[in-house]
C-alpha cells in the first residue's frame, strides 16, 4: 500500500509538471527530427573554380558531381575563393596543374581531392600536380578545424548553466526579493548581477582560449585579443539568457529543462556540422543562433587569420543579443516586484 501510494503521489506530480512532461515526450521527438533534417539533407558537392582548364577536363569534372565556374584568369578565381565562394581553384599553366584549396574544413578539402584526382587520373596520369593551401596546411587535423566551434561551445554551454542556477538560487533563497524591496532600480539590479558573473565569465573565457591554443596546441593564426573578445561577447551572451531564462524556473531542474530546447539547437547550427548539407528553409534557423556567430569569428580568427574589420558583423550581432537578452532581464524582474 505505502509504494502505491508513492507511485500515485510521484505520478501526480509529473501530471501536474507540464514543463517536465514536455520535456520527457516532447524534447526527444524535436531534437530526433532536428538530426533527421541535419543528416539527411541534401547532398553537398564540392566548388571548384577553373581558370585555363581543357574543354575534356572540364567534362570529366562535371561528370565526377562538381559544382564548377569559369573563370577567365587564375587572379579573378582565386579572389573567389579569398571571399569564400569556392573551396578550391584548379589550374593548368604551361601544361602543369596547379590546386589551391581553401584548407580551414579538411573534410572539404578531402572532396575536393577526390574530386580532382580522378579527374588527373583520367586526363594527366604521370604528372603530379602542386597542391597549395590558402588557409591553414596539410597538417590541419579535424580537431583543429571544430576546435574553436567547440571553444565557443563550452563557454556558452557552462555559463548558461550556472548563470541560470545561480540566479535562480537568488530568488529562491529570498535574496533577490529582498534586494527588490530597497530603492534600486531593475536595471541596476540586472548590471549588477552581470557585472559580477561577468568577471568570472570573463576569466573563464580567458582561460578556455589559453589552455586550447597553448596547451592542446590548437592551429592559431589570427590575434588571441580577437578570441578572447568574442570569447567574452559569446560567454556574456549565455550570461544574460541564462538568467533571463531561470526567471521562468521554479527549480534547478526546470534549468536543465531548457538544454534541450537552447543549447542542443545551437549545436547542429554552430558549424560542426555543414550547413549547406541541410535544407535551405533550415540552414536560415542559423540567424537566430548566437553560437553560430560565435562559432563563425572564432574560426575566422583562429583557421583564417582574420581580422576585426572581417568579423565586425559576428561581433555586432552577438553585442546585440546580449543587449535584448539584458533587456528583456529587467522587463522580467517585474514578475519579482515593480520598482
Amino acid at each position: 500500500m505505502r509504494t502505491r501510494a508513492l507511485a500515485i503521489r510521484i505520478i501526480r506530480q509529473f501530471v501536474r509538471d507540464k514543463r517536465t512532461l514536455a520535456l520527457l515526450f516532447l524534447a526527444p521527438l524535436l531534437v530526433l527530427t532536428l538530426m533527421h533534417f541535419v543528416f539527411n539533407g541534401q547532398h553537398v558537392k564540392p566548388h571548384i573554380g577553373m581558370a585555363g582548364i581543357p574543354p575534356k577536363m572540364y567534362d570529366s569534372l562535371k561528370i565526377e558531381g562538381a559544382d564548377l565556374t569559369s573563370y577567365p584568369g587564375i587572379p579573378e578565381a582565386e579572389q573567389a575563393l579569398k571571399d569564400g565562394n569556392l573551396d578550391a581553384v584548379f589550374s593548368i599553366v604551361n601544361g602543369q596543374p596547379s590546386i589551391l584549396l581553401e584548407g580551414s574544413d579538411p573534410s572539404v578539402s578531402q572532396a575536393v581531392m577526390l574530386v580532382l584526382q580522378k579527374s588527373l587520373q583520367a586526363n594527366m596520369k604521370s604528372i603530379q600536380p602542386n597542391i597549395s593551401y590558402l588557409h591553414g596546411s596539410s597538417d590541419l587535423s579535424s580537431f583543429d578545424s571544430f576546435g574553436p566551434v567547440l571553444i565557443g561551445f563550452f563557454s556558452f554551454f557552462f555559463v548558461f548553466l550556472l548563470a541560470g542556477v545561480a540566479f535562480l538560487r537568488e530568488r529562491t533563497t529570498g535574496t533577490l526579493e529582498r534586494l527588490l524591496a530597497t530603492p534600486i532600480r531593475r536595471s541596476e539590479v540586472v548590471g549588477g548581477y552581470l557585472l559580477g558573473f561577468g568577471v568570472f565569465t570573463l576569466l573563464q573565457a580567458s582561460l578556455i582560449a589559453w589552455y586550447s591554443i597553448s596547451v592542446l596546441g590548437m592551429y592559431m593564426v589570427g590575434a588571441v585579443g580577437l578570441v578572447l573578445l568574442v570569447n567574452l561577447l559569446l560567454t556574456l551572451t549565455a550570461l544574460t539568457l541564462g538568467t533571463l531564462l531561470s526567471s521562468y524556473a521554479s527549480s534547478e531542474f526546470q534549468i536543465i529543462q531548457f538544454i534541450p530546447i537552447v543549447i542542443v539547437p545551437q549545436v547542429f547550427f554552430s558549424g560542426l556540422f555543414n550547413l549547406n548539407a541541410m535544407q535551405p528553409w533550415l540552414q536560415k534557423l542559423s540567424t537566430i543562433m548566437p553560437l553560430y556567430y560565435g562559432a563563425d569569428a572564432m574560426r575566422g580568427i583562429m583557421i583564417r587569420g582574420e581580422t576585426f574589420s572581417d568579423i565586425q558583423l559576428d561581433i555586432y550581432v552577438l553585442l546585440g543579443f546580449s543587449i535584448v537578452f539584458a533587456l528583456l532581464n529587467v522587463l522580467a524582474l517585474k514578475k519579482q516586484r515593480a520598482i
